[in-house]
């Protein structure tokens, strides 16, 4: 079952969550046409947008892939796999 995740930006509006990289943490791209990606970073007092390359963000996805490769975790690799399939191939 996977849920989907949006976040508002303040000047690209809603943002459509592509993974979560690492705690607090989590990869999101513009909802309709998926060309601005964001790093975002929740903290206690607010949420950190920093914005990425398309390469950039392909990079964060390959690498959180071949993290969950490497533990095992081929449940999480697969869902994540079909999300970066959908938004890089």
């Amino acid at each position: 079952m996977t849920t989907e995740t949006y976040i508002n930006h303040p000047t690209f509006g809603l943002l459509y969550r592509l993974c979560l990289i690492e705690k607090n943490e989590e990869l999101f791209t513009t909802l309709y046409a998926q060309r601005l990606f964001f790093m975002v970073k929740i903290e206690q007092k607010e949420t950190i947008f920093e914005p990425l390359t398309r390469s950039a963000a392909r990079l964060r996805m390959e690498s959180k892939l071949r993290g969950l490769r490497s533990n095992g975790d081929w449940n999480a690799y697969k869902q994540i796999n079909e999300v970066y399939q959908r938004t890089f191939q």
